[in-house]
């Protein structure tokens, strides 16, 4: 785990970062007068999960977004890491190149082979610019799509994760086809034979999210967010400016609650105390747990039945009125 002085705080968590330093400033003064001050800091701990706790029952749909984003929170690998073993990550999509924004592999799931790829984000400046801060390229897509077909060949269990703010919006990414890659991604995994179940672990933006978010199961973890679009490019186009990304993230409905209450997801994955980046083998045991009994479900029905349920499920999705004939 990240270590304290490590940490990054959001603004909204000050008051643990507070409580944190007390705790610090009273070890020094611990060691220094050789006093024993294991009362004041265990009061203070306690205090600290109480923080916690509050914080995570108060937390609006903009934080949501921020704690999606948290530089701390875990991303697919760590994830894969720490829930998988056995991980053989493959390269490329067998065309143009091997999209680092992109990461995928055969791996064991509590003694489940399973396909698992997802978006991957970097942890520093230069990790990040290698994964092009997980904004996928069409070759990304692409060699997502090479890996599910994979899977499918030799009857495997799909898992993707999502955490993308969106596909690389590139004049070159448009030049290699990045909406045809993503409209194929989704054309071919409704009709994927292999059960598929993503997990929004993070952002789930736009086209970038939907090109590997066609499942017969889609989940979201408690502090993530899925939309048609970020809250500040939402705010930039109503409002011609940022400033309103706080409403923004409240008009679009797009926490896990919302999508769960619109029938856009199928569950919402509790986090550990705080949100997933202060405990990450906590948080991968959660969505391990999650995960193993819906492969098992998935696998007890036939092939064919489980595409038609999945083209009925995303087929029912949204909402419209149609007009009478006479008011035409």
């Amino acid at each position: 785990m990240i270590e304290l002085k490590k940490r990054q705080f959001l603004d909204f968590e000050k008051p643990i970062k507070e409580l944190y330093d007390q705790i610090e400033q009273l070890k020094i003064t611990s060691e220094k007068s050789k006093t024993n001050m294991s009362g004041a800091i265990a009061m203070l701990e306690e205090r600290i999960v109480e923080t916690k706790k509050h914080l995570t029952a108060n937390v609006t749909p903009w934080q949501k977004v921020q704690l999606s984003r948290h530089p701390d929170r875990p991303y697919t690998l760590k994830y894969i890491e720490n829930m998988c073993t056995d991980f053989i990550e493959l390269h490329g999509d067998r065309n143009v190149k091997d999209d680092k924004a992109m990461v995928g592999g055969f791996a064991q799931l509590g003694g489940e082979t399973v396909m698992i790829l997802g978006q991957q984000k970097g942890s520093n400046t230069k990790t990040r610019q290698m994964r092009n801060f997980g904004m996928a390229n069409p070759e990304g897509y692409r060699k997502a799509l090479r890996l599910m077909k994979l899977a499918e060949k030799f009857n495997k269990p799909v898992i993707t994760l999502i955490d993308t703010p969106g596909a690389f919006p590139g004049l070159e990414a448009e030049e290699r086809g990045q909406g045809e890659a993503i409209a194929r991604n989704i054309y071919e995994m409704i009709r994927l034979k292999v059960p598929v179940i993503c997990v929004i672990i993070g952002e789930g933006a736009s086209g970038g999210a939907l090109g590997i978010g066609v499942g017969d199961k889609v989940f979201m973890m408690e502090n993530t967010w899925y939309t048609v679009i970020s809250p500040e490019s939402c705010s930039s186009i109503l409002w011609r400016s940022w400033d309103k990304k706080e409403t923004a993230a409240e008009q679009l409905r797009l926490t896990g609650k919302d999508m769960l209450g619109f029938g856009l997801v199928d569950g919402v994955i509790p986090e550990p105390l705080g949100g997933t980046h202060w405990d990450y083998q906590e948080a991968a045991d959660i969505l391990k747990a999650y995960l193993l009994p819906v492969i098992k479900e998935l696998k007890a029905i036939d092939a064919d039945k489980r595409v038609e349920q999945r083209i009925e499920k995303f087929g029912k999705m949204g909402f419209w009125e149609e007009a009478p004939l006479s008011e035409i």
